[in-house]
């Protein structure tokens, strides 16, 4: 996947990533990254534009959100990495 979207206010998304981290609920995210939902489930995160709690729900396995996150918060979803 090569894909690679700039916003606004000059934050990208590419999903042509150099590095991959396992990460639970809750830890530390030190710079905007997506995230890989390994299972299925649901993702809480925090996006990179400051909003926060926002619900990923009924995601399959296998599936990336394209939106920069800065942390997960909660999450029904296993096998979670963030690809930045």
């Amino acid at each position: 996947m090569n894909v690679s979207q700039t916003s606004k206010g000059g934050l990208g998304i590419n999903l042509q990533s150099e590095h991959a981290t396992a990460i639970t609920p809750g830890a530390t995210v030190y710079k905007p990254s997506i995230v890989f939902v390994g299972g299925a489930g649901s993702v809480t995160v925090t996006t990179a534009g400051g909003e926060s709690g926002v619900v990923f729900s009924g995601l399959a396995a296998g599936t990336i959100l394209p939106v920069l996150v800065t942390a997960v918060t909660a999450a029904t979803a296993t096998g979670i990495v963030l690809l930045s």
